[in-house]
């Protein structure tokens, strides 16, 4: 990973993990300077529509 320009993967698994919840202050002080906003909101729509993907099939699975 160059530098300066972090990849849409680094701006995916920082939403991913935030998702989760687990962040440190570092990690949150290095992003803030380092991630794209494009990237990021790109990401969050991803995980957003994976989560209720995840949702969707275990109610199916559950419901049937």
């Amino acid at each position: 990973m160059s530098g300066d320009k972090p990849s849409f993967l680094y701006s995916l698994k920082a939403v991913l993990w935030s998702f989760v919840g687990l962040r440190r202050k570092s990690d949150f002080d290095k992003d803030e300077v380092k991630l794209n906003p494009f990237h990021i909101i790109l990401a969050g729509l991803l995980a957003v529509l994976l989560f209720i993907g995840i949702l969707v099939t275990v109610v199916k699975l559950v419901v049937s």
